[in-house]
């Protein structure tokens, strides 16, 4: 019953078996493995973008950071939604990269940022010319921080309006994949023909041991990209290892897979909490994580049982609240057997 996130499971069989033959030999370092080649290409067949630049990094944060400092200045704020995983989760690491470029914090229902109150902050931020932050880029979160997911059409409202003043956009995609299997969407249709510029694309919360691409739909931006992530200390020398990963990653659609089976697992879970007396979600759930809350008692018979999971603040009625992430590993069992414990 480990519901903490999907980043606490293992490593798919496929995962490990292409590590072990990335082993064998020797191969070129810093991103020149043959691996990589074919990694390149294809995420470019996957995006239907021939011309993108390809990057790999080992983490989610360093993927963000140095995509997002990549397209703002340091004088520019990154518009983005006030429970982001930049904003909350990344120690400072967007400002860092950048040089201080500034997080415009933006508020929303269930994760999400709307079209007016993006509106409103793109309006006002600049005003003070050369005393304050100016305009700087657009970042967006699919799966959200709250479990929800924008559809393509509410992306494009969105990257729209940031176009409008000239911004760059970016996707935060460290849960691409389960979005993509929540609204049928192609990963074209989520990021560049909705306007995206560049896509942090998520492996490891996936089932990676640790793997990121940041894709640039601009090959312009490449080089730039290249110099930024050696001078921060994420490119690799031993790179096979990454390009390895993200290549069993793609093949056979592994990674849509895993993907679809976490999400039909968070599925069951929500389905299974409603169906609980007294049980109610915090947020809609869409992918394959879930915030639900409960009536007091619930921590200690989930706790006495064993499950893992973020015991969140409570209500202000004393609820009590939880966070609860399935993953590529879940099983039917797991699910039931937390409900079973929660019931008592």
């Amino acid at each position: 019953m480990f519901f903490a996130s999907d980043n606490t499971s293992g490593v798919p069989a496929e995962i490990l078996a292409a590590l072990n033959r990335a082993n064998e030999g020797y191969a070129r370092g810093y991103g020149g493995d043959e691996i990589m080649v074919r990694v390149r290409d294809h995420l470019r067949a996957v995006f239907d973008a021939p011309e993108a630049a390809v990057h790999l990094v080992a983490t989610g944060t360093a993927a963000n950071a140095l995509a997002l400092a990549t397209l703002t200045p340091p004088w520019g704020a990154v518009f983005c939604h006030r429970h982001a995983h930049i904003a909350e989760d990344e120690c400072g690491a967007p400002e860092f990269y950048s040089n201080g470029a500034k997080l415009a914090l933006i508020d929303g229902a269930h994760g999400k940022i709307t079209p007016a109150a993006l509106a409103e902050a793109l309006a006002t931020t600049g005003a003070s010319g050369v005393h304050g932050v100016q305009r700087g880029a657009l970042s967006l979160t699919n799966v959200t921080e709250a479990g929800t997911v924008y559809t393509p059409a509410e992306i494009a409202a969105l990257t729209k309006l940031a176009k409008g003043y000239g911004l760059p956009c970016h996707l935060d995609g460290a849960r691409f994949a389960n979005a993509l299997m929540a609204t049928g969407s192609t990963p074209a249709e989520m990021t560049w023909k909705a306007g995206i510029d560049a896509v942090s694309f998520g492996g490891t919360k996936n089932g990676l041991l640790g793997v990121e691409a940041v894709i640039f739909f601009d090959p312009a931006k490449a080089w730039e990209f290249e110099l930024r992530r050696k001078r921060g200390g994420h490119l690799f020398s031993k790179h096979r290892y990454l390009s390895a990963q993200m290549e069993a990653y793609l093949e056979h659609d592994l990674w849509l897979r895993l993907a679809s089976h976490a999400n039909a697992m968070g599925a069951r879970l929500a389905q299974g909490l409603l169906a609980i007396p007294g049980v109610a979600l915090t947020h809609p759930s869409q992918a394959n994580m879930i915030f639900a809350n409960w009536s007091q008692g619930g921590h200690a018979r989930l706790q006495a049982a064993g499950a893992m999971y973020y015991d969140l603040r409570p209500l202000p009625d004393g609820r009590e609240t939880a966070r609860l992430v399935a993953s590529w590993s879940t099983t039917t069992e797991d699910v039931d057997s937390f409900l079973s414990a929660l019931r008592g």
